[in-house]
């Protein structure tokens, strides 16, 4: 019978980098938001300017993944019940209550949504330049660990060609590492107890 890791394109995490079963190499990055409305027409052009320079440099494909979720506030409404408890004026009792109850009724038609932004930064074996290492790497039923450095690194570089691009769009790019991936991706394929803040601890040979 196969499991649910059949079924996944990745194999591992090492290094904050996810090794795909084909041995492809993605790297994730969380992008910075900014408020584009609030920019003047000047600095909005200026920015979609950068932006369209940025896409045309890259050589490389590069996705972009926008995670929306139902804001998690259970943690404040559980802090807003310990103070009523804890507050012996009864008046302001009776106010924190109606102030829970009317950020809760805000809450419950799932209007308020929080956006994160992240760019997936590939690079495969079969991509380096010399034709040996090519038929190489296609022939290898797995990726070796002077293998896995090579692409690390060629990796590194797209990752800092991408930050430096983003940097000139007025974002700020950070990768992420092997925990931050890992809840990243479980919450994808979990996304309701992602929304709750659940996250199952992980095993530390997952954590490399």
């Amino acid at each position: 019978m196969a499991s649910t890791q059949d079924f996944l394109q990745f194999e591992k995490i090492k290094d904050g980098i996810i090794i795909l079963k084909n041995k492809g190499l993605r790297a994730i990055l969380m992008i910075s938001s900014m408020n584009f409305a609030l920019k003047s027409d000047d600095e909005q052009n200026a920015i979609l300017f950068q932006f369209q320079n940025f896409l045309n440099s890259l050589d490389f494909p590069c996705q972009i993944i926008v995670s929306s979720r139902k804001i998690n506030i259970t943690g404040y409404l559980e802090k807003l019940d310990d103070i009523k408890e804890k507050e012996p004026n009864k008046l302001i009792k009776n106010q924190i209550s109606e102030y829970r109850n009317f950020i809760e009724e805000i809450m419950k038609d799932g209007s308020l949504m929080q956006k994160t932004f992240y760019v997936s930064v590939p690079f495969s074996l079969t991509e380096d330049s010399s034709p040996n290492q090519q038929i190489r790497a296609a022939a290898a039923s797995e990726l070796t660990e002077d293998d896995f450095r090579r692409a690390k690194e060629q990796l590194m570089q797209r990752m800092e060609f991408v930050i430096l691009g983003l940097k000139s769009c007025a974002l700020e790019a950070v990768p992420l590492n092997t925990l931050e991936v890992s809840e990243l991706l479980w919450g994808l394929y979990h996304p309701i107890e992602a929304e709750r803040g659940f996250y199952p601890e992980f095993p530390p040979e997952l954590l490399e």
